[in-house]
Formats: C-alpha cells, sequence, structure tokens
C-alpha cells in the first residue's frame, strides 16, 4: 500500500469508530444515519465508512440533526 493510501485509510471511519468518537454505541450511529441526522457514510461496496473531516466538522458545529434541513 502507499503512503497517499495509508494516509487516505486513516481519514475513513468505521461505525464503531464513529460511536467511540462521538461516546455513543455503534447502534445509535446506525439509527441516526438512517434517519439522516449525521453526515451521510461512504459507501464501499457494502462497508460503510465516514469521512473523518465530515464527522469532526458535524461535533464543532454541535452535531445538529441533518434530517431538519440543515443538510451539509
Amino acid at each position: 500500500m502507499t503512503f497517499e493510501a495509508k494516509k487516505a485509510v486513516k481519514r475513513l471511519l468505521t461505525v464503531p469508530d464513529v460511536g467511540q468518537i462521538c461516546g455513543i454505541a455503534p447502534e445509535t450511529v446506525r439509527r441516526m444515519t438512517d434517519r439522516g441526522a449525521m453526515p451521510k457514510p461512504v459507501r464501499l461496496g457494502r462497508a460503510v465508512r465516514y469521512r473523518l473531516d465530515d464527522i469532526e466538522a458535524w461535533i464543532a458545529d454541535g452535531c445538529p440533526d441533518l434530517s431538519k434541513g440543515r443538510r451539509r
């Protein structure tokens, strides 16, 4: 794997990673994603990943419920 590929991988988070960052259970992350309440994940085949930058910006904004019209 190239350096750039390794760097890109570190910027993608799994559902448990997002749960740990936010202090919530992975199932809560899944429910919030299904409702559209948090940043949309990236789908890599069947794998679900979140961009670190999107999650950090969402947290900095106070974790607004994005399903209520404040979409990015």
